[in-house]
């Protein structure tokens, strides 16, 4: 089972932390050394096992959506001052994601460095670790030149005096690198489908496929995409999961069809500690994270029209009604519910003044009237851990991929239509009309289509970030205020809507992250991006 990672995580974080690279060579007798460490047979999967450690973790997932239009974090020196523009090249957030993925860069490249070391290892098993290395090096270069542009890229353990020299790669050249890794990967056929029970989490073929698919997505490749997300949809006996959106997310479900690739928790092993973060009072949370009106105000109607669009059976008297039913498994409104270990729910009552849960700022209550009910784990502890795993890739977002390369290209057909968002629909529960391809529509307006098909379906999932940074949309989402939920109030609020914080984004300058300042103190060949 799971539990199989999970457990040698700790033992090769210990190994890792005792093991040196010292000139001397003698090892010590006090520890375990670099010299003596790679001579153990389990050396290599335990070293694998810690790069699984360095993979997006919920908390990152979950907050990086409040540096978008679709949450707001309470909490400064977080994602929130990303999104509203008030934030340094000395900014908290901005080093740890710039030093956890360098610390998987660094994990990924000594086992790389050493495995050859590693007596008792099939070749067989020494091509598979390797092969999943290397994928999970792209992954942690993805998440890097995504925010940063240019990055440092190397392939080997530096030292100390290289890492006060090394320069910024170019980001054409870190693509290719990465793409070259992942095409090695594949071709050599190295990696398997699948995996029994005991390895669940770990990269597969498809995985690495998709992993491409994403990079030829946000470069903007739509034909090799095309090309990648078919093969998926063709060959990789992945589908949608058939048991609901909402269950879709929950513990009884991990693992399931439709995932590719998700990081491994376990209730009492190793559990994430975000339940309570975004949870309403009455479920002893504190709403650190709430989802926004602008994210509400995205989810179209069951039969296929916007709430805005001429024609539409949107009501704003009751907004509820006839929804996509992603909005209610994602968000929880007045009105929506929780449903409980027991079999029982729990109504949320989000107005003004309620008791306990009802909108407020300077409380525990959410400041936006809405909170998170995507990734809600109702067996969850006490103290708010939980060992409910987080999806970074699944099969939606493959089809999702698959429909906008089409549309990108003028070429979203009814036969693509049926093979991707109609089957998302369908799967939803949209009414039959809401699943059918929308004609009449120009190729402007199906794009605009797809996109947003697109952020409902994967919203807290982590990609709104890479989304409106990749289409280039920021300077229209991130700027002026965002709202909460109505309350018809004729202070504090646009036509109603709450005003919960004045967002700014600098097209020139916010696109690129600032190159962290503490790394350029130490190296003077880190230059910075423009406008820092």
């Amino acid at each position: 089972m799971k539990t199989n990672i999970i457990k040698t995580i700790f033992l090769a974080t210990w190994a890792l932390l005792l093991s040196s690279c010292l000139d001397i060579d003698t090892p010590p007798y006090d520890r375990e050394s670099d010299l003596t460490f790679w001579n153990d047979p389990l050396s290599a999967v335990q070293v694998l096992n810690s790069c699984y450690e360095h993979l997006p973790s919920t908390e990152e997932v979950l907050y990086s959506e409040a540096a978008t239009d679709n949450a707001y974090c309470k909490v400064q020196d977080f994602t929130r001052d990303i999104a509203n523009g008030a934030y340094s090249p000395a900014y908290h957030y901005v080093k740890s994601i710039w030093n956890v993925h360098y610390s998987g860069v660094k994990r990924c490249n000594r086992l790389i460095e050493n495995i050859g070391r590693v007596p008792e290892l099939s070749d067989e098993l020494r091509r598979r670790y390797v092969a999943e290395t290397k994928v999970l090096r792209a992954l942690h270069y993805y998440e890097l030149y995504s925010r940063f542009g240019d990055v440092p890229y190397y392939t080997h353990v530096i030292t100390m005096g290289e890492s006060a020299t090394i320069g910024r790669t170019p980001k054409a050249e870190v693509v290719a690198n990465m793409l070259a890794d992942l095409d090695e990967v594949i071709n050599n056929n190295d990696l398997p489908a699948s995996y029994p029970a005991e390895d669940k989490g770990r990269i597969t073929r498809w995985a690495a496929k998709a992993m491409k698919a994403r990079i030829l997505s946000f470069e903007s490749r739509w034909e090799e995409l095309k090309t990648v997300t078919e093969d998926i949809m063709t060959n990789s006996g992945h589908t949608l999961f058939t048991g609901g959106y909402e269950k879709l997310f929950t513990v009884p479900n991990e693992g399931n069809v439709e995932v590719i690739l998700d990081v491994q928790y376990a209730k009492s092993l190793r559990e994430n500690r975000t339940q309570s973060q975004f949870l309403p009072p009455s479920l002893n949370g504190y709403a650190q994270l709430s989802p926004l009106q602008e994210l509400v105000d995205s989810y179209i109607m069951k039969d296929g029209k916007t709430i805005t669009e001429t024609g539409t059976s949107y009501n704003p008297a009751t907004p509820w009604v006839g929804r996509d039913p992603r909005l209610a498994a994602t968000i929880v409104y007045n009105g929506n519910s929780y449903p409980m270990f027991d079999g029982t729910s729990t109504t949320i009552t989000t107005t003004p003044g309620a008791n306990p849960d009802g909108f407020e700022f300077s409380s525990s209550c959410s400041p936006t009237g809405y909170y998170l009910k995507k990734y809600w784990d109702n067996d969850y502890r006490a103290s708010s851990e939980s060992g409910l795993n987080m999806i970074l890739i699944r099969y939606a977002e493959v089809l999702l991929m698959h429909a906008e390369a089409y549309a990108e290209t003028n070429g979203l057909t009814a036969t693509v239509w049926n093979n991707t968002i109609k089957l998302l629909r369908e799967r939803a529960g949209f009414d039959p009309v809401g699943c059918d391809f929308p004609t009449g529509k120009t190729p402007v307006e199906l794009i605009q289509i797809v996109r947003n098909e697109r952020r409902c379906e994967l919203a807290f999932e982590g990609q709104r970030l890479k989304d409106i940074y990749r289409w280039r949309i920021a300077e229209n989402v991130l700027n002026g205020w965002c709202h909460g939920l109505y309350t018809g109030d004729a202070v504090g609020t646009d036509n109603g809507f709450v005003r919960v914080e004045q967002r700014h984004f600098q097209a020139s300058k916010h696109y690129l992250w600032p190159i962290p300042q503490a790394d350029r103190d130490i190296n003077k060949n880190l230059d910075q991006n423009p406008d820092w």
